[in-house]
């Protein structure tokens, strides 16, 4: 018969099996309660990712000329039509010469009569000097030296006479030149091949030159055979272009084609002045922050001025590097980065220099990039440092070796869902695609 001790003993240990039994029994009850959350994954692989930078702006000829003409006056003669196809040399408008003529002829007559008067003042000044070679010759033995001084004077007087009428004479030829340029502005000759694009000005319309103020604009002439995309790139993406690289363009007036094209030129200043958008706000002020980049399009079609263009710009490229899709990457901001931010504050506001304390600041609120891989039926945050992107896949720098499981989908459970050790089920192919087809037809 048992003793007293080892029936208590005997207790004991089965209590202590109850214990662990009631606690197994707990944990899978809450682990059967616990939330399944359904996910997409693809395995980590390597691929070739090519940047690009999208911008939007508008097709221009490379070169057009805006007729402004440089003299006032009404216009007599506008042989063209807008549209039409002109040759260098082409006359494209005539401006009343009447003015103009009565101008150069003026002028004319101004130097006729100074070319005269140089005559006139070369004879009195011929005339002087033999006077005075006379009296110098006779000396001041014979004649008296108020007599000398006289002489001497005369010839000095006629001799600047005569220099006062030849400028006098090159004033007037100077005029009549400017007048007779004026004049042949009047007639105004097309100073390229090309096509008349825009025709402001009717027959019969006064015009104001561009001589003391802007002028009239006439009429444009461009070279529609070379045309090139015009388009506007934000001050954080402007870096990144370079001359030479390739671009694909899309025409809203060529629906389903892409063109090729090459960057040409990169402005060096915004198109944005001086504090302008100072009223409207910091983000308004940034947003207006645009250089505008000119891009030679390749292909030859019937593109016209101002057609509106979406250019992708290619501008860094790498090959063979590991990639995941880029819904995979997001941030989980935990305690440990919530107190490296609160110490990273307070050193930068420790900091003196302005740029040093904004960069510390910068520095401080970084927040690490992170994966989640899929291991049986539970996921694994994994820090990641990222290069490049494309419009679908980002370059994993390190964190990544390949071939892991990572998840990239649904955006709501990569997002705010998933953490360390959460349950998962993968969601199945076919059923996907039953799912989208089912919203398709619903919709």
């Amino acid at each position: 018969m048992p003793s007293p001790k080892h029936k208590k003993r005997k207790v004991v240990v089965f209590s202590l099996i109850g214990v662990v039994i009631a606690a197994l029994a707990t944990v899978a009850a809450v682990r059967k309660r616990e939330v399944v959350i359904e996910i997409q994954t693809d395995r980590v692989a390597r691929r070739d990712i090519t940047e690009v930078v999208v911008a939007n702006g508008r097709i221009q000829p490379v070169v057009q000329v805006v007729i402004n003409p440089e003299v006032s006056g009404e216009i007599i003669a506008l042989p063209v039509k807008e549209g039409q196809q002109v040759k260098k040399g082409d006359l494209l408008l005539k401006i009343k010469p009447d003015n103009y003529i009565a101008q150069r002829n003026s002028m004319e007559a101004t130097l006729l009569s100074g070319m005269a008067n140089v005559s006139l003042a070369k004879a009195n000044m011929d005339k002087a000097k033999v006077e005075f070679e006379r009296v110098k010759r006779l000396g001041t033995n014979l004649i008296s030296e108020s007599d000398f001084l006289t002489a001497k004077t005369s010839f000095e007087v006629a001799k600047a006479s005569h220099e006062t009428a030849l400028h006098q004479a090159d004033q007037a030829k100077a005029s009549l030149a400017r007048a007779e340029d004026d004049l042949s502005k009047t007639t105004i000759v097309s100073p390229i091949d090309g096509t008349v694009c825009k025709l402001r000005s009717q027959l019969g319309e006064r015009v104001v030159g561009t001589a003391m103020m802007a002028g009239t604009e006439v009429l444009t002439v461009a070279n529609l055979n070379d045309m090139e995309a015009r388009v506007d790139i934000g001050e954080s993406d402007v870096v990144l272009i370079a001359l030479g690289q390739k671009t694909r363009l899309e025409v809203e007036a060529f629906r389903n084609r892409k063109f090729n094209g090459l960057v040409t030129e990169i402005a060096n200043a915004s198109k944005t002045p001086a504090g302008a958008g100072q009223n409207q706000g910091n983000n308004n002020a940034q947003e207006a922050t645009k250089f505008e980049v000119k891009i030679r399009i390749q292909e030859k079609e019937t593109f016209r001025p101002g057609m509106t263009v979406t250019a992708e710009i290619e501008t860094r490229s790498v090959t063979n590097v590991l990639a995941v899709p880029i819904q995979s990457v997001t941030t989980r901001v935990t305690d440990e980065d919530r107190k490296r931010q609160e110490d990273g504050r307070k050193q930068a506001a420790l900091a003196k220099d302005p740029d040093a304390r904004q960069k510390k600041e910068e520095e401080a609120m970084k927040v690490p990039e992170i994966v989640f891989l899929a291991q049986g039926d539970r996921v694994k945050k994994q820090k990641v440092t990222t290069g490049i992107s494309d419009d679908s896949h980002i370059e994993i720098v390190d964190g990544l070796k390949g071939g892991e499981e990572v998840v990239t989908g649904g955006y709501k459970a990569i997002s705010r869902e998933l953490d360390e050790e959460k349950k998962i089920r993968r969601e199945d192919p076919e059923e996907k695609k039953k799912k989208q087809k089912k919203k398709k037809e619903q919709e």
